[in-house]
Parts: C-alpha cells; sequence; structure tokens
C-alpha cells in the first residue's frame, strides 16, 4: 500500500509540473434538472463539442460557450447565468424539492436514480467548496420515499488531465440522453474512485476515465457448488477520440466482479477486464469466469448550419461473440438524432433502442447487473419479470418549446416492447411525461405530469409540482427567449450536405446455423437500397458523416448504420470513401454485428446528384437461437456473412 501510494503522489507531481494544466472541475447534475440540462445539451451541440459520456464537466460547457454564442445569443446568456453559480470558492449548485400525487402501479421512472412512480415526494442537492484549483469538496444527495442516496458527494482533487473523483459520482458511458446500456442512472448511485480527464490530450483529442464501484450487497453469488453472500465491485473504462471538430468516438468496458470469497484481485480483474473471451469460455463459478462484463462502441456526429443537429450511436455487447471479441454477443443497437434549435423556439429529439436475449442477468451473479434491485443500464430492462432476460425495442420522442410568454414546455413520450419469445405474456409498455417551468425571483417554479401502462397491463400515474434553486434572480420575461438568433448565414457557410441515396444492391449470404451442419451459400442476387445521411467537412480535401442505409437481402431487411462514413475528394470529380458500423438483420429474431467497407463516388454527374458504388461486408451477424424451429446443437446461435454490392445515385440538399 505504501509503495502505491508513493506512486500515486509521484505520478501527482508529475501531472502537477505540466505548465498548461487546469484544476478540477465541477460536475453539473445529471437527470436531475431537466430544464437547464436540455439548454446545456443545446450549447454543446452549438459549440462542436461531441459529448459521450455524463456528466458533464462544467469547464466543458464553459469552454463551448464562445462558438455557441455566435449561433444562438439568448441561450448562450441563459446558460452562461447558470454556470456563474459554479465560478466561486462555495455555493449551492442544486437544489429542488417535489410533492406529488400518485395512483396505480408503483414503478420506477427512467434515469431517476431509482425514483419510483408510488413516490409522493423528491427531494435532491448540491453544494461545494473548493479552497483551491486542484481540489474541490462537493455534498449532495437524492431522496424519495424509501430511499435516500448522497449523489454528488465526493472529493475531487488533480488537474485537469487527472481527476480523481471519491465519492459517490454518476456514471452515465453513452452519447444517448435517454438512455444507456452500460451504467445510467436508472439505479441508486454507487460508491467508486473515478480518475479522468475533461481537458483533451494531443491534437486526436484522447479522452478517458476508469473506475472501480461498490455494488449493493447479494446473497445470490455463485461460487464453486454453492452461494457466497457479498458486495460485487464494478470496474469500468472509457476511451475517448476527437480527431476532427465534432466528431468522437469511444470505446468502453465494464466487468462485474468479486464479491464474498470470489476473486477480487487487481491481477484477476487486468486479466479478465483485457482478455474477455477468456473470462467468456468457462462455466459458472469456475476459476476462468472472474465475472460478468459489457462492452460497448459509440459515437457521435454534431452537424452545424441554419438547422444544426446530432446525431449518434452506441453498438454495444453482453458478452464476446464468434470471429472475436471485438464483434460482441448478445448485441444491442441504439441511435439518436436531437435538433437543438427547430423553427427558432422548439428542440426535437428521437432515439431508439434494441436488444437481445441475456441482458443484465448472469449465470454467477444471480441478482443480475443490478444495484438496489435496479438495472445498471437501459430503463427498459426494468419493465420485466426480474432475471427474465428477454430482448426489447424501446422508442423515445422528445419535443421542447420556449413559448413567447416564457418559460419551457417539453413533451416526452415513450415506448417499450419486450420481445415475443418469452414465457411471459408481456404487453407493449408506453409513458408520456408533460412538464413545464418557468423562473421567478431567483426560482425555478414548474409541475409534471407523468403517466402510462406497464408490460403487466398495469397503469401508473403521477402529477406533482417543485421548486429548483435558480441563483440570482434573472429576468422572467418574453425578452429572454427573444428572437435572436445570432448569424444564421454564416453558419450556413459549414458546409454540412445532408443527401438521400437510391439505388440497388448485389448481395449473398452465407449461413453457419449451427456446428457441424454445412454452412450454406445463396447465389448471388439483387434487391432495392435506400440510404439518408449526411456530412461535413473537416478539412480541403476530407469530409465526415454519418449514414443509414435500407436493403432487401434475402427477403428480409438488412438495416446499416454508418458510425464513421469517411470521405477523400479529390481534384477532379472523383472521391473514394471509407466506412465503418453496425448492422441489423430482420430474421425470426434480430440479428447484429459490425460491417464496413470502400466506396467510389463520381461527384456532380449531374448537377446536385452524385453516382456511387460501395463494397460492403458484414462479418457473423448472429443471432440466437430462442425460436422453436431454430436448430439445435452445441452452439445456441447462428451466423451469417454477407457480401455485397450497391450501385446508388444521391441526391444532395
Amino acid at each position: 500500500m505504501k509503495k502505491m501510494s508513493r506512486a500515486m503522489l509521484v505520478a501527482f507531481a508529475l501531472w502537477h509540473g505540466i505548465a498548461a494544466a487546469r484544476g478540477v472541475t465541477p460536475y453539473l447534475p445529471l437527470n436531475l434538472e431537466p430544464e437547464i440540462e436540455r439548454q446545456i445539451e443545446r450549447v454543446l451541440i452549438l459549440g462542436d463539442k461531441p459529448i459521450l459520456t455524463r456528466p458533464i464537466a462544467a469547464a466543458t460547457v464553459l469552454d463551448a460557450l464562445p462558438k455557441a454564442c455566435a449561433a444562438d445569443a439568448a441561450l448562450c446568456e441563459r446558460v452562461r447565468h447558470y454556470l456563474q453559480r459554479y465560478m466561486r470558492d462555495s455555493g449551492i449548485t442544486h437544489a429542488s424539492l417535489e410533492a406529488a400525487a400518485t395512483s396505480g402501479a408503483d414503478r420506477p421512472i427512467p434515469n431517476q436514480h431509482g425514483l419510483g412512480t408510488g413516490s409522493s415526494w423528491e427531494a435532491s442537492a448540491q453544494a461545494y467548496f473548493q479552497p483551491n484549483d486542484y481540489l474541490l469538496a462537493s455534498i449532495g444527495g437524492v431522496g424519495y420515499s424509501g430511499r435516500t442516496v448522497p449523489s454528488g458527494s465526493m472529493l475531487s482533487f488533480g488537474i485537469s488531465r487527472a481527476q480523481l473523483d471519491v465519492g459517490y459520482r454518476d456514471h452515465w458511458l453513452s452519447p444517448m440522453t435517454d438512455s444507456s446500456m452500460l451504467p445510467s442512472t436508472e439505479a441508486p448511485t454507487m460508491p467508486s474512485v473515478t480518475l479522468s480527464n475533461y481537458e483533451p490530450f494531443t491534437r486526436l483529442g484522447l479522452q478517458y476515465e476508469a473506475f472501480i464501484a461498490r455494488m449493493s450487497h447479494s446473497d445470490h453469488i455463485e461460487f464453486q457448488d454453492g452461494l457466497t453472500s457479498g458486495d460485487p465491485r464494478l470496474a469500468g473504462l472509457h476511451l475517448a477520440m476527437e480527431p476532427a471538430s465534432g466528431w468522437a468516438f469511444s470505446v468502453n468496458r465494464v466487468l462485474q466482479y468479486g464479491g464474498g470469497a470470489r476473486d477480487s484481485s487487481l491481477r484477476g480483474l487486468f486479466k479478465a477486464f483485457f482478455k474477455p473471451g477468456v473470462d467468456h469460455g468457462d462455466i459458472a463459478g469456475g476459476p476462468a469466469q472472474l465475472g460478468n462484463q459489457q462492452a460497448s462502441y459509440t459515437s457521435r456526429f454534431l452537424f452545424p448550419g441554419r438547422t444544426p443537429f446530432a446525431v449518434y450511436f452506441e453498438y454495444a455487447g453482453e458478452d464476446s461473440s464468434n470471429g472475436g471479441a471485438y464483434l460482441l454477443g448478445n448485441s444491442a443497437l441504439s441511435a439518436g438524432i436531437h435538433f437543438p434549435r427547430l423553427w427558432k423556439r422548439f428542440e426535437l429529439t428521437y432515439e431508439v433502442s434494441e436488444w437481445q436475449n441475456a441482458w443484465y442477468v448472469h449465470h454467477t451473479y444471480l441478482d443480475g447487473m443490478t444495484n438496489k434491485g435496479l438495472v445498471l443500464g437501459h430503463w427498459g430492462a426494468d419493465d420485466r419479470v426480474f432475471n427474465d432476460g428477454v430482448g426489447a425495442q424501446s422508442h423515445m420522442l422528445r419535443m421542447g418549446w420556449e413559448p413567447s410568454f416564457g418559460g419551457t414546455l417539453e413533451l416526452t413520450g415513450r415506448t417499450l416492447e419486450n420481445a415475443a419469445y418469452s414465457p411471459y405474456p408481456y404487453q407493449r409498455a408506453y409513458d408520456t411525461t408533460l412538464r413545464y417551468s418557468r423562473p421567478w425571483k431567483g426560482l425555478t417554479l414548474g409541475a409534471e405530469a407523468y403517466a402510462g401502462r406497464d408490460v403487466f397491463g398495469e397503469h401508473f400515474s403521477r402529477v406533482g409540482a417543485f421548486v429548483r434553486y435558480l441563483g440570482e434572480a434573472e429576468r422572467d420575461d418574453p425578452a429572454v427567449y427573444a428572437e435572436d438568433e445570432g448569424d444564421d448565414s454564416r453558419a450556413q457557410e459549414n458546409g454540412t450536405e445532408v443527401f438521400v441515396d437510391g439505388g440497388g444492391t448485389v448481395y449473398q449470404v452465407r449461413a453457419d446455423l449451427q456446428k457441424g451442419l454445412p454452412v450454406t451459400k445463396t447465389s448471388w442476387s439483387a434487391g432495392p437500397h435506400f440510404a439518408l445521411g449526411a456530412r461535413r467537412p473537416v478539412s480541403d480535401r476530407v469530409d465526415l458523416g454519418a449514414r443509414l442505409e435500407l436493403d432487401r437481402i434475402d427477403g428480409h431487411l438488412l438495416m446499416g448504420v454508418r458510425a464513421l462514413d469517411y470521405r477523400y475528394r479529390f481534384a477532379g470529380p472523383l472521391a473514394l470513401s471509407v466506412f465503418l458500423g453496425a448492422v441489423r438483420y430482420d430474421l425470426a429474431t434480430p440479428a447484429f454485428s459490425l460491417y464496413g467497407g470502400v466506396g467510389a463516388q463520381w461527384r456532380n454527374v449531374l448537377k446536385g446528384f452524385d453516382l456511387g458504388l460501395d463494397l460492403r461486408y458484414a462479418q457473423n451477424i448472429a443471432r440466437d437461437h430462442l425460436a422453436p424451429s431454430d436448430p439445435q446443437g452445441v452452439r445456441p446461435d447462428s451466423f451469417y456473412k454477407i457480401p455485397s454490392v450497391t450501385l446508388s445515385l444521391s441526391r444532395k440538399f
């Protein structure tokens, strides 16, 4: 322990010697104050700051303000006013109190730290004391009927490139705003130790976050021939880069391990963490099976212009898959699009997620990937029979409006459908949230109505009124929401390009249905192809973008999302591209995997049109054997490889 402490002190001293380094930063509340959180999301998009994790550092928002102010001065003024509370040596940064009337079933409200529809009250607060640039003490908490957790209470020290947080810090490893397959705020906050940076390294914009958290007590941990009791650990690692302005990419890993008599050593942790195939390959309780793992790839693109927007993706796996750990197994695919400013006063967000079976359940940790009985991840997995590892699909649509008379009105709708192969007769679930808030004499006053139906057909509702701390009194008049709004003509000159593709694809499907059965191949066939995408220039010759592709393959829909669409433009009309992403193949149960390829374009073959040729390959698209007609044998899943060639005409806008 002494050697480790000395090493940490030496490392800290080295970092402290970097002249350009800044001090520590506080974090903004996560899913506690939605009114300002939506505004901050808009600032980050307008400021060209793609965010892949949360909570968001206050310093990151401050850095985004100058560029965002050029596009929306009124929004910039409101966020700058909010950030003033973080610019002192000490102060209150958040305080909220809500009283509610409830009826119907008691179920968790998505992403609210375990708050349920049966709770008649909810309170949260955060404050801080910062004696110098390199030390910060935060105190906070979230409380509701039956539970109080010190969320936000932690001690932070270090510098901008190595900040250590010890305490109850939230973790959200996803660009999605309404869900995260890996840790989120669906469950109460866990105590943890986290090392991260908010100031990126090098021109590649490298960022990291590493943490170890203690999960709640479990009496259902398998070990050898019986059960052991204890507190499992959750280790997580996030590595990200922003090689070009407006685009960021990350890889994430989390591992549930230890607890009771199970191995909780650092040696075992590192072995399983960096060699997931070894950890995956043994039976429950065996020496090589250290724990329960998850991983994801995420990306986020920001497209500036007269109507700026963000496009983001998350491809996650509950385990490794055939053909390499990088493919991920028991996959999940999520995508979202966010328009922070529509018709001056509106914003719009749409997100969709779909996951295969076995998420948040495990043969060793029989309570699954949970904390205090709630899932550490997507809110939809709490709407099912406990430990039923059924796949599901969720949708979320959120509309915000800033009316001329002041305040903010927000309407959110969600749906969730569990897969039909479950033995339980689930129904489609849905919920709706309507919230109105406005500033008044240093406070934010508001009301919220939340109602819906869960997968068991039971209805619920919760209607409440809240008051939140706003800080120094802000003018409460329509002028704060004036029509302003920056220099749109300058923003439009950024070169953002939206396009639609139409054409055809030639493909072959190679199916490996079961170990021991021969691999089958279809003949080369043709089908229709459609795509919708956007790109922006990042240099004189290079464009980056994202794209949604739809193809009819062997009678089934193949949907692909290009999380990276790189294009190099030559001096003439020719351009070459390289792309990577994930696919969903619509079979008896959905199959997922990664795909990629190369392409060529003849730009402006007709005015406003490009002609493109792409070579694509989807590797080991996997689906589990869950239907009665599926082949039975040693292996529980089938794999499909699909090479294809597409020829399409692209219309640019």
